[in-house]
């Protein structure tokens, strides 16, 4: 790997700031919302309406440096094998108000951005990463999902939603716990000051395991990508460093998913509307069948999510090293979710991926701004009270945070692709393995392995689709631009 001397962290942050600029997001809060947020000098006050859960061993489980926290959990063991899990979300609503300026700027750009160089906070990082943040040791207000889970064999047996005082008694890290739980590190230093800690990971470890597996019976697909986070040494561009899922991880997601489900299914019993999280039937089916006669498998030729997974369980387990690869082509051909409003009495088609009927987003509140959306309406009928948003503002807020959503991730892959030209630069004339990301009128995209980086095939992309593997050579970049231009080899 090129190491990148330079101090390029300053060219990284400006190339960022452009690019929101050019995709209509904002990169700084108005004077109105700086004024809003300096006025906030501590978190919300609790009240006799929320449940004391102080005492719960509740942990927060994130990226190492994340400090924008969201959700802990916590297990509550029950009779028999049954166990409670509790899914804590914090309660932003009760500091950021609808129709104020700070809800003014989360609304505009609908989400947080994560770019190589720079964060750009959905709300003010006072906010953020401070007073509405779980952050370890602090009382916060939090909406509390709670499930009633069978210890063996993950189906959820019941669930409630209500409001609750609770503090962080852990922040954890993907990396440390996911070890721990494997045996290759020893325990966390919090399990010094925390006894229970141990015990309460390998209880949540065990049931997110049993929802997992139940999930994929179902046909939920088993894809496993890998995402490149840069590595700075100073402001010095050292590498982008390749980063899987791993079990830690999946106590969140599993938990999360099934909390976004308890929280559909509570505001469609209340006659409430919401916006859910749809991934729709794909329409690359045919290539999806394509791909899989490339390893001997026979699809059907309509879309069936069973068929496609036990096809996905079969090849992680024939090669797991190109599972990888194999997973992107088919999230590239599943297409991208989006946001759509539910009306009472009135069925969506569910997400497809996840193989689930009710879905929303509602575990981000910090990061994404239908996550606060749908925190509004759950309040409001948890107190039975109007709901806060009329259907056509529902409608219209669901297409604007699709439509913002994709243009923070093109944001994020557009800085990420600068880093990445950084350190390919003195590599043009090289070449790589590669394989195809995406192909359409607009062009044919492949993926490198090193660094794990996309980039155009500007020459001899004839032919080729996505999930094609193919040699390229590298023949130019624009650190500015996030270009990275291959010529396909041979073929």
């Amino acid at each position: 790997m090129n190491r990148v001397t330079e101090p390029y962290r300053d060219r990284l942050k400006n190339i960022a700031r452009e690019a929101m600029l050019e995709r209509g997001l904002l990169p700084d809060f108005s004077a109105a919302a700086i004024a809003e947020t300096n006025a906030i000098s501590k978190p919300a006050p609790a009240d006799a309406s929320l449940r004391d859960l102080r005492s719960l061993v509740w942990a927060s489980i994130d990226n190492d440096d994340s400090r924008d926290l969201d959700q802990l959990s916590v297990a509550v063991p029950m009779s028999g094998d049954a166990v409670k899990i509790l899914v804590a979300i914090a309660d932003v609503d009760a500091i950021v108000k609808k129709g104020s300026a700070i809800d003014g700027h989360a609304k505009a750009n609908t989400t947080s951005v994560y770019t190589a160089a720079e964060i750009f906070s959905m709300l003010p990082e006072k906010l953020s990463t401070d007073l509405t943040s779980l952050g370890e040791g602090q009382e916060r207000r939090a909406i509390v999902i709670e499930m009633t889970v069978g210890g063996g064999d993950g189906v959820a047996t019941g669930s409630d939603i209500y409001p609750a005082l609770v503090m962080n008694h852990a922040k954890l890290a993907y990396h440390g716990v996911a070890a721990w739980l494997d045996g290759s590190a020893p325990p966390l230093a919090q399990m010094a000051s925390v006894p229970e800690l141990g015990e309460q990971l390998r209880i949540q470890d065990r049931i997110a395991q049993s929802m997992k597996e139940i999930r994929h019976q179902h046909g939920a697909l088993s894809l496993q990508t890998i995402e490149a986070r840069p590595v700075f040494e100073g402001d010095s561009l050292a590498d982008l460093r390749a980063e899987q899922k791993n079990r830690a991880a999946e106590i969140i997601e599993e938990f999360m998913i099934a909390a976004n489900g308890v929280t559909a299914k509570y505001l469609e019993r209340s006659g409430s509307p919401s916006l859910r999280r749809v991934l729709r039937v794909p329409k690359r089916w045919d290539r999806i069948v394509d791909l899989a006669a490339g390893f001997g498998t026979r699809l059907p030729s309509r879309p069936d999510i069973k068929a496609l997974e036990d096809f996905l369980v079969r090849r992680r387990q024939t090669d797991p090293a190109h599972f990888p690869d194999l997973s992107l082509s088919v999230i590239k051909l599943l297409g991208r979710g989006e946001y759509v409003l539910e009306l009472p009495g009135q069925a969506t088609q569910g997400h497809f991926g996840l193989a689930v009927k009710d879905y929303t987003h509602s575990t981000a509140p910090n990061r994404r701004f239908p996550d606060l959306i749908t925190q509004r309406l759950l309040k409001a009928a948890l107190q039975r009270q109007t709901v806060p948003y009329s259907d056509e503002e529902l409608g219209a807020l669901a297409q604007h945070c699709t439509d913002n959503e994709d243009a923070a991730a093109k944001v994020e892959r557009q800085v990420q692709k600068s880093a990445a030209a950084l350190l390919l630069a003195p590599s043009i004339g090289e070449e790589f393995d590669a394989i195809v990301t995406g192909a359409s009128d607009k062009g044919t995209w492949v993926r490198i392995d090193q660094p794990a980086t996309e980039g155009k095939v500007v020459r001899g992309s004839r032919g080729l689709d996505v999930g094609d593997r193919v040699r390229v050579k590298l023949v130019d970049t624009n650190v500015e631009r996030g270009f990275i231009d291959f010529a396909r080899v041979g073929g």
